[in-house]
Parts: structure tokens; C-alpha cells; sequence
């Protein structure tokens, strides 16, 4: 996972990780001052790279990690990473000593579960907790005050689990209407009132609250979407407290360019015909690289101008309809920057009727990750592939 690698296809999404480090600084002085930053780098780190994102925002001054899955955390930690890391969704309870042999920290939400884990812990060993709470987005977490009394209770009594944290998540941070959020938080501030002791971690606050909502902050926050340059929602945008940096760009290369006459025909179906003579390019990326066949008709950039996609999206190719003939290799850019036009994530998203977060995780392990830094002389780039 994340080795360096040659490609050999010209198509990748690359990362630049300026923007990251930037956007994650903005992130930490906006914060109150000792506020704990996790940063979120589930899923691949949102299709950015997990090892080289995570890296990165422990540079510019995350304190953690967080991740959705045991498995996701050990990857980590095998790529010599050694900052706290918690895993917010569910892990069996049999390999709870896997996780306390990697230092991994796990939520928990069941007290059947915590029996069934002390047994699996390494008598030198001690597995590091952080009670989950639902106080409203309807998931996973401990609803009751007696709940949590009980499981701190067991926590505090064993010598092989470390009550470390505890936390919820919010559902609607990110709306103008607080209503349901203020609902949550006083859930969340009543379960806290009912412990005896103060874990290390208080956390409750994902960006959209970190940024938007100073109530939330307790000593800890978890950071996904802003890091990546990417707003919760539309309804936050204008709301943002710096300049976001989009983190990720898209490109891929012309393999093929050809003119058609009028009456001919692009793609699966014969989907498009030709109304004029017309110049159609062939670039190679397709649904199985995430870019999936509902951008028929999106625009992409060649030679910084606007050009749309014509004919069904393929597995492994897409054709574009273009004003002139263009050279094979010249530059088609999917999402990013060229020259005056940008074609941002949201863009994509709202031709997609979907959110950004979807769109960056679409993008698969076959898509190359090319990862961009300027080291002080000029851009330092390396490659890596989730295999």
C-alpha cells in the first residue's frame, strides 16, 4: 500500500501537497489554542493517498489520525507512522488485541463487546477506548447516561483497557438550521455530565462544526473535508474562515483524435451523432477509473478551453468533442486548472446530483496518485497506487 510505482497509462489524479499543508494550518489557527486536530484519512484519505496525506497534516500540525476501519489504522502504522490513531467504526471484538499490539485506538459502544475483548488483549498489553455516543445521527454509539456509567465503570476496572476518549458525531453541523445540531450537543454535554472521570479526548466536532460552531470544540476536533479544500456543504461555503485550497486534480492524456462527418456516431448505442464534421478524442479513463457514465456531457479542458464529453462514458475510455484538431498527448484535465478555467470537485458533484466527498472517493486504486511538493527550488513529484 502506497508504494512508489511506474504507470503506464496517461491518466492520474495529482495531489498537491502544498495545498494540503497550507489548508491544514489554516485549520489549526482558526482553532482555540491546545485544541487536538485528528484528521480524517478514511477511505484512502478521501481518494487523495492515506500514508502521504497522512504525513503531510502531521507536518502542519495534526496531533492524530482517524479512520473507519482496523485495517485502515495498520496500514498506517506498518508505513512507520506513529501518532495516535482511532478507528471510528465498528472492529470485532476478537481482534481487539491486534489493536492494542499496534497502539491502534478503537470505539466502543457495546458492553458485550468489551467483555468479549478483555479476553483477546495480551496480559501486557493495554487496548485504548474512546466511548462512541448517539445523540442523534442514528449509527452506532451508547443513546442512555446509564449506558455510559456502565461502561466507564468496566474501563476504569480493567488493567487491560484504557478509557482514553469519548465522542459522537453530529448530523446536520453543516446546515444554517442549528436546531437539530443544539439538540445533539446537549445530548452529547448531558452523557459527559454523567462520568466520573475526564478521558484524555473530548471530541465531537467534524469540520463543519470545527469551523462553523465554536460550542463544539471541547479539547478535540476530527478534520475531514476542509483538509482536502472542500466545503461540508454549499450552504457553508461563504462561510469559510480561509482561502480553501482544492487538494486533488484530474487529468489524463489524448490516445487517439479523429474527425467524423456529419451523421456519424460516438460511442455504446450510438448515443451521439455528429451534426457537423467534427474532431472526436479518445482520452483513456473511464467508469471503472470513477468517472462514471452520468458525466455524459460534462466539459473537461483542452488547451484551456471548455470542450464536452460526447457518447457514452466507457470502462476504459471517453471521447471529446473538440473546436480543432489537437496534437496526441495534449493535456485533457478532468477536475483542476487550466489556464483561466477551472473545473472545481462541486462541479462535478452537481452534475452527479451527488456530494464532493463522493466524488473524490469514486476515483479508484487503478488511478495513479501523483503527489506534487515545491522543495524550496522547485516541484518535487513522486507516485504511488494503492494496491
Amino acid at each position: 500500500m502506497g508504494n512508489t510505482t511506474q504507470s503506464y497509462r496517461d491518466t492520474w489524479a495529482e495531489v498537491n501537497l502544498d495545498y494540503l499543508y497550507d489548508n491544514t494550518v489554516s485549520i489549526c489557527k482558526h482553532l482555540p489554542d491546545n485544541t487536538n486536530v485528528f484528521a480524517a484519512v478514511k477511505a484512502n484519505a478521501y481518494g487523495h493517498g492515506d500514508i502521504q496525506t497522512a504525513s503531510t497534516v502531521l507536518e502542519a500540525g495534526a496531533h492524530g489520525l482517524v479512520v473507519a476501519f482496523l485495517d485502515e489504522a495498520i496500514a498506517l502504522r506498518k508505513s512507520g507512522i506513529i501518532a495516535p490513531i482511532l478507528v471510528l467504526g465498528s472492529t470485532r471484538a476478537r481482534d481487539a488485541g491486534v489493536a492494542a499490539e499496534h497502539h491502534i485506538s478503537l470505539a466502543v459502544y457495546q458492553i458485550e463487546w468489551l467483555k468479549e475483548a478483555i479476553p483477546m488483549i495480551a496480559p501486557n498489553d493495554s487496548l485504548r477506548v474512546h466511548i462512541k455516543c448517539d445523540t442523534g445521527m442514528g449509527r452506532i454509539g451508547l443513546k442512555e447516561s446509564a449506558e455510559v456509567r456502565e461502561m466507564e465503570k468496566i474501563l476504569l476496572a480493567s488493567n487491560q483497557l484504557f478509557f482514553e476518549g469519548i465522542f459522537t458525531h453530529f448530523a446536520t453541523a453543516d446546515q444554517h438550521d442549528s436546531n437539530y445540531y443544539q439538540t445533539q450537543l446537549n445530548t452529547f454535554k448531558s452523557l459527559l455530565s454523567s462520568l466520573k472521570t475526564r478521558p484524555t479526548y473530548i471530541h465531537a466536532a467534524n469540520s463543519a462544526a470545527a469551523l462553523f460552531h465554536n460550542d463544539a470544540i471541547f479539547n478535540t476536533v476530527r478534520i475531514g473535508i476542509a483538509l482536502y479544500g472542500l466545503s461540508p456543504s454549499e450552504e457553508m461555503k461563504p462561510l469559510f474562515p480561509f482561502q480553501r485550497k482544492e487538494v486533488l486534480s484530474l487529468h489524463t492524456k489524448i490516445t487517439h483524435i479523429k474527425q467524423i462527418c456529419t451523421g456519424e456516431s460516438v460511442g455504446y448505442g450510438a448515443g451521439y451523432t455528429a451534426t457537423s464534421d467534427e474532431w472526436i478524442a479518445t482520452v483513456p479513463i473511464g467508469y471503472a477509473d470513477g468517472w462514471i457514465r452520468k458525466l455524459q456531457g460534462q466539459e473537461v479542458l483542452a488547451e484551456g478551453e471548455r470542450v464536452p464529453i460526447v457518447g457514452r462514458i466507457c470502462m476504459d475510455q471517453t471521447m471529446v468533442k473538440l473546436p480543432r484538431h489537437m496534437p496526441l498527448g495534449t493535456e485533457i484535465t478532468l477536475i483542476g486548472a487550466q489556464g483561466t478555467q477551472f473545473i472545481s470537485i462541486d462541479e462535478i458533484a452537481e452534475k452527479l446530483e451527488t456530494i464532493n466527498y463522493e466524488v473524490t472517493c469514486l476515483i479508484t486504486p487503478r488511478v495513479p496518485r501523483v503527489y506534487v511538493r515545491e522543495n524550496g527550488v522547485g516541484k518535487s513529484v513522486s507516485m504511488s497506487r494503492k494496491e
